[in-house]
């Protein structure tokens, strides 16, 4: 069976694209069927290729981020996707807020997958400028949600 997966931040231009393209690798070296996409709650940065800084710590551990481009989270995506994640408790909120009551996707927090780093939200290193730690966690949720995948 594959599974449909929409990471969403705010911008969609750091930590759900690096989410994007950290499972996708996982996946693809597992062997696991995945759909995977991202987008963001704001519209500020649509079409736009994900932030450089966040690019280059990406590609310093082997992925490339480089053909991804921000859009927007929409209504159709609840019927798109099995799965929306989360990067924290505001993209979580208006995911909630967005959704449509027959919406068939469920709504999960990227933390939920790495509850033993007792990390409630995933950083935005846009404004922590810790895309190394961001990267970190993200690879470490990636590999809980296929764990739970397999």
């Amino acid at each position: 069976m594959t599974h449909s997966i929409l990471f969403v931040c705010l911008g969609n231009i750091c930590r759900s694209p690096s989410a994007e393209g950290v499972l996708r690798a996982m996946a693809r070296d597992r062997g696991v069927p995945l759909v995977i996409d991202s987008a963001g709650t704001g519209d500020w940065h649509i079409g736009e290729p994900p932030y450089d800084p966040m690019q280059q710590a990406a590609r310093a551990r082997g992925y490339d981020l480089s053909s991804l481009r921000a859009r927007q989270v929409t209504p159709e995506d609840f019927y798109r996707f099995d799965l929306l994640i989360a990067m924290d408790d505001a993209n979580l909120d208006h995911l909630r807020r967005i959704r449509p009551a027959d919406g068939t996707a469920d709504v999960r927090l990227f933390t939920e997958y790495v509850p033993r780093t007792g990390a409630t939200h995933v950083p935005d290193p846009y404004y922590t400028r810790d895309f190394d730690g961001t990267l970190d966690l993200v690879e470490t949720a990636a590999r809980g949600l296929l764990d739970q995948l397999e």
